[in-house]
């Protein structure tokens, strides 16, 4: 059921509020890189997070490969620096429209791409993946990564997915997840800095995919990454406490390393989920 307006303002706005925080900001600098703020697929368990991130992106990009080209223009939903969109641009050559909701992070992500010369292939838009700014079969192929489990309405982030892909168009997404069989209250402090009250499942996002035509639908799940990718959050964190206390809030700090080790235990407990979601858009997709 799709939320009232309302309600999507707010939560766009808690995650507004969010990503253009100087801590949030420092955090991903110091923490995480900077370029791909996502979980990572790890070749080892100490493999540096900014590498797993970066093939994390390399993964998803595959799934689009043979819809992307010169000739051709991709939508990153939920852009954050724009390492997905630099990459994308980098490797394919096609064009890339990043949307974004953070005017902060985009600005950041104009300046990435003027410095590596992408400028001219990569546009920056500011505004909603609840309702984005183009025409039906606009993409000829639309991807995100991790921004999903921020929304108050999912469904309705699908639905714009889908509608402003061409007919034989790809889809591919990741994010984060509950476990089927996880009660909403188990999580509730630990994705308390999301502002959302639940994360979805992998069944929901299947469901989903499968309602708007979108076929066929594949889930490649990654989720034993997940107690790798935030026990190096963590363990990067206390490395770079001293630093991180210097240069932004200590009250972050302290809710990070309280918050972080509850994500691990959320983790090894198997309350969470993770993958690589697939789609074509068949021409018959429904909108």
């Amino acid at each position: 059921m799709s939320k009232d307006k309302t309600a999507l303002g707010s939560n766009e706005d808690a995650t507004r509020s969010y990503y253009e925080s100087s801590d949030v900001d420092g955090f991903y600098d110091a923490v995480w890189g900077g370029e791909d703020i996502h979980t990572g697929i790890y070749a080892h368990d100490t493999e540096p997070v900014a590498a797993a991130s970066r093939r994390t992106v390399e993964r998803l990009a595959d799934r689009l490969a043979d819809t992307l080209g010169p000739d051709r223009t991709v939508l990153d939903l939920g852009s954050g620096y724009g390492g997905t969109a630099r990459y994308l641009a980098e490797r394919f050559g096609c064009r890339v429209v990043a949307l974004n909701l953070s005017a902060a992070q985009n600005d950041r992500h104009r300046a990435a791409n003027a410095k590596r010369g992408l400028d001219g292939l990569i546009e920056v838009v500011t505004g909603s993946f609840h309702e984005v700014p183009y025409d039906d079969g606009h993409f000829d192929a639309v991807c995100s990564l991790e921004a999903f489990c921020h929304s108050g309405d999912r469904s309705r982030v699908l639905g714009e997915a889908a509608r402003v892909l061409k007919p034989g168009g790809a889809l591919a997404f990741t994010d984060i997840m509950a476990d089927e069989d996880t009660p909403p209250e188990a999580l509730h402090q630990v994705i308390s800095r999301l502002g959302v009250d639940a994360l979805a499942t992998p069944s929901f996002y299947l469901r989903q995919l499968a309602d708007l035509g979108l076929s066929p639908a594949n889930f490649d799940d990654q989720s034993a990454q997940l107690t790798t990718q935030y026990t190096r959050l963590t363990a990067e964190t206390r490395a770079h406490e001293a630093e991180l206390r210097a240069t932004i809030s200590p009250a972050y700090v302290d809710g990070l390393l309280a918050n972080l080790p509850l994500w691990v235990d959320a983790t090894r407990a198997g309350l969470l989920r993770w993958g690589i979601f697939s789609a074509r858009h068949n021409g018959s997709a429904r909108r």
